[in-house]
């Protein structure tokens, strides 16, 4: 295997988007560990810069896990890596830094029949029958688009569908939204 192919391999989908070193507030500590890639056949095309995983993908990295049926990394000129998973579905977990007061990060998990990673603008898009649950929320369409950088989520009947087009068959969005734990209650009679 030539030397760019086998960086594009390695790098390609530790960089892409889900499973990047800037994914919305993943452990800082899985950007430092080694991208583990394993699948039935892998097949590089160092002209055109792109890497084809096909098999039963597993992609691991620090918390990070990817499954796919097929995998196919670009990387354009200036080093930006661009992923399409797929799979019935392709499916997707990682570990989150914890937020204040949070001593322990919660997990980010998603599945798609396609995802689309984007390491240039730090974007994840999920397409058909798209899920993804963070702690107890969860969030369910045929479009899910994340944004790492922003922290920033939407969800949708398609990616190009028009809210409320009247006609439209695909669906409605759904989401569960899980109550935040509230500061305990001072005990009766205490003073303020």
């Amino acid at each position: 295997m030539s030397r760019i192919a086998l960086a594009c391999a390695v790098a390609c989908l530790g960089a892409s988007g889900v499973i990047a070193s800037r994914a919305v507030h993943a452990e800082k500590a899985d950007r430092d560990m080694p991208t583990q890639i394993e699948a039935n056949k892998m097949s590089a095309d160092d002209a055109r810069r792109m890497t084809v995983f096909e098999g039963s993908v597993v992609l691991t990295r620090g918390t990070i896990r990817l499954t796919a049926d097929r995998v196919v990394v670009r990387q354009d000129a200036e080093g930006f890596q661009f992923a399409t998973a797929t799979g019935k579905p392709a499916r997707f977990r990682q570990r989150q830094d914890p937020k204040p007061p949070e001593t322990e990060g919660v997990w980010l998990e998603g599945e798609a029949l396609r995802m689309e990673m984007d390491d240039r603008s730090g974007k994840i898009e999920l397409y058909d029958s798209a899920h993804v649950k963070r702690g107890g929320d969860e969030v369910a369409g045929n479009y899910i688009l994340l944004d790492q950088r922003s922290d920033y989520f939407s969800v949708s009947t398609g990616k190009d569908v028009p809210a409320g087009k009247e006609g439209t068959t695909a669906g409605r969005v759904k989401a569960v939204i899980q109550p935040k734990p509230r500061p305990p209650e001072p005990p009766v009679g205490a003073t303020k």
